[in-house]
């Protein structure tokens, strides 16, 4: 009993309380908001489904944001001026990002050179072991 008790108090503390705004419109906003926003102590969750301090920080400055008034925009640029661009989902293009939104591309063509490469040495492996076995089965 004590365990199921303790189950269900877990179960209250992940809820999140902040997420009920007063309008539809301003839920969607904080929905996506925190869907785009990486949490900086998992990494690889968004603030929304990290049960970290600092995310839970991060929602309610969020939502306090847009009870204020402000617009997407503003509350992205205030979070990405105090944390860098590395806490959004989907950095933007610009010079600094560059090596981030190229690196998979970049690596595949670095891949598939190599495969090639690799492919071709085999192939002339061997051909050469075809000549050298002909050679060898001649009489002389």
């Amino acid at each position: 009993m004590t365990a199921l008790l303790g189950l269900v108090t877990f179960g209250v503390l992940a809820i999140d309380t902040e997420q009920n705004l007063p309008t539809p419109e301003l839920q969607a906003r904080y929905d996506r908001l925190i869907n785009e926003l990486r949490c900086l102590v998992c990494q690889n969750q968004s603030i929304a489904d990290s049960n970290a301090g600092l995310a839970s920080d991060l929602r309610r400055e969020v939502h306090s944001m847009l009870l204020a008034g402000r617009s997407d925009d503003e509350i992205v640029k205030f979070m990405t001026d105090r944390y860098g661009d590395f806490v959004l989902y989907r950095p933007p293009f610009v010079r600094r990002t560059l090596l981030l939104w190229l690196a998979p591309a970049l690596l595949l063509a670095i891949g598939a050179l190599v495969a090639i490469r690799v492919v071709r040495g085999r192939m002339r492996l061997a051909s050469t072991d075809t000549d050298d076995s002909d050679i060898e089965s001649r009489p002389s």
